[in-house]
């Protein structure tokens, strides 16, 4: 216990420093801008925003990214709660209670609620990534290639059919992610795969271009094709002078418990590869209609129905974190792109982390409990000042955030194949958007796809071609066995669909 404070006490030393101290206020502000529009959420603002860390020192850069991530998470709500616009997929169950609280005129109550519980949740999930990670870290570090290789496929398997996609097309997504990772160099026999006699493919395909074109042209697209950009813009006021825009003393004593159930199972939630912040929030929702005493006021303003799901969600972001820094396994789209952040930066997330890079890690901890400090008194202070943002119209965004794509791609190695390999992703994750495809299961494939296929070539070398390496040890046959379950459960449910 004294080893796990005295490497917070330094981590948040390491964040206090005045260079990280700037970028994370930066990181922060910029993540809740990206939740304040509509389609955007943090896995797009994290893609488009990497190149601009490519200067800085990885901790510097992970504190900026990561303030990027937990803070679009509070600014997404702000849409949800003023205009019944979630800003992402996290905060559709804030919107349960959080605008029929704006329709009858508690909008401030709702907004500083909502702040309270964000940091409740955030506060949370990191004094229990603080107790676990190291754990897990330490349990992980008896992983061999054939355990590695399972890890990665689960956390894809669980990514891709959890995230409201169906098998099916989870798995296509992945696969596709897979077959964009293979471009470049075998590592066996060293032939040039896919590259098509280009020099600039010998390397492989860089992730940043395609998480980019996905997730953040993708979205764009998305939002054109169903004419989000010619919504006029939603001119809201609010002042934080009003009485009436403080909660009452009974708006917390309703809520006393919500806080803690919503917290942890929105940790739980972020934990498991592939659930996050979405499940947490509507399981956590669910949950707290469930135990309530009046059910029925739920859906109309309860504020219970919105301190839920914001404590959850910002809880689940943490709790991503934990087997990204354990495991090397992203809970999330967001934590996908950040674990390429990582690579780049030349850091392997996974057991040995902690024990390599302690300050980068504990560090990233300190942050993180800084950040959930300015965030609720920003999301205060400052809702006045965001909310002039929503003035803007969607139009006059849109090719802002192309040029950045853009500009942003090309100055990584000034190569216009990547430029082009935007474009096309860009394409592809509209037309992935638009059938109900995992964009997130791509970009987690094309980053671990190298890994995987090496620890899964290594787990072959040690058994001798066999494939019973992994069944024949006793963690590598436990994560087959939740492997074929999931499989199992997914064609139960795929049956009685079709019976029905």
């Amino acid at each position: 216990m004294e080893d796990l404070f005295a490497n917070l006490a330094s981590g948040l030393a390491l964040a206090l420093s005045l260079e990280n101290l700037v970028f994370l206020v930066v990181g922060v502000c910029v993540g809740m801008l990206v939740g304040l529009f509509p389609g955007f959420g943090p896995a797009a603002g994290i893609a488009i925003l990497i190149p601009m860390t490519l200067g800085l020192e990885p901790t510097t850069g992970i504190i900026l990214l990561a303030g990027i991530y937990y803070g679009a998470m509070y600014g997404g709500t702000i849409t949800s709660i003023l205009i019944n616009t979630p800003g992402e997929s996290a905060t559709v169950a804030s919107t349960l209670d959080g605008y029929p609280m704006t329709q009858a005129g508690r909008a401030g109550p709702a907004l500083v609620m909502q702040a309270v519980a964000s940091f409740v949740g955030g506060a949370v999930g990191v004094v229990l990534i603080c107790a676990f990670a190291p754990a897990l870290s330490s349990f992980a570090a008896s992983f061999g290639p054939s355990e590695y290789f399972l890890i990665v496929f689960l956390g894809l398997l669980l990514l891709a059919t959890l995230m409201g996609h169906s098998l099916l097309k989870g798995i296509i997504s992945a696969l596709l992610g897979f077959a964009i990772s293979t471009v470049g160099v075998d590592v066996i026999s060293g032939a040039q795969r896919f590259t098509f006699g280009s020099p600039e493919l010998i390397d492989g395909i860089y992730f940043v271009p395609v998480a980019i074109g996905l997730f953040g042209i993708g979205e764009l697209l998305n939002c054109i094709y169903t004419g989000e950009h010619k919504k006029p813009a939603k001119r809201i006021s609010v002042t934080i002078f009003s009485r009436a825009f403080w909660p009452r003393a009974g708006d917390f004593r309703i809520s006393r418990f919500t806080f803690a159930r919503g917290s942890l199972i929105g940790f739980i939630a972020g934990v498991l590869p592939g659930s996050g912040a979405t499940i947490g929030s509507i399981l956590a929702y669910s949950v707290e209609k469930r135990v309530a005493r009046d059910p029925g006021e739920f859906g109309k303003g309860d504020i219970r129905g919105l301190v839920a799901p914001e404590a959850a969600n910002n809880a689940a972001s943490a709790g991503a974190m934990v087997p990204l820094i354990s495991l090397g396994i992203p809970g999330s789209g967001a934590t996908a792109v950040l674990l390429g952040a990582l690579l780049m930066w030349g850091l392997q997330p996974g057991p040995m982390l902690i024990v390599d890079n302690p300050d980068f890690v504990w560090g990233l901890i300190g942050s993180m409990y800084l950040g959930n400090l300015m965030l609720v008194v920003m999301s205060v202070v400052a809702i006045p000042l965001f909310i002039k943002f929503l003035d803007v119209p969607y139009r006059l965004v849109v090719p802002v955030i192309v040029t950045l794509c853009i500009v942003g791609t090309f100055a990584l190695h000034s190569s216009m194949i990547e430029t082009w390999i935007l474009l096309a992703t860009g394409l592809l994750g509209f037309g992935m958007k638009r059938f109900g495809y995992s964009p997130a299961a791509t970009v987690l494939a094309v980053v671990l796809g190298g890994m995987a296929e090496n620890a899964f070539l290594q787990s072959l070398l040690i058994g001798d071609g066999s494939l019973g390496i992994f069944i024949t040890r006793p963690i590598s046959l436990a994560l087959t066995a939740v492997t074929v379950a999931i499989f199992a459960a997914a064609a139960v449910v795929r049956l009685r669909a079709l019976r029905r």
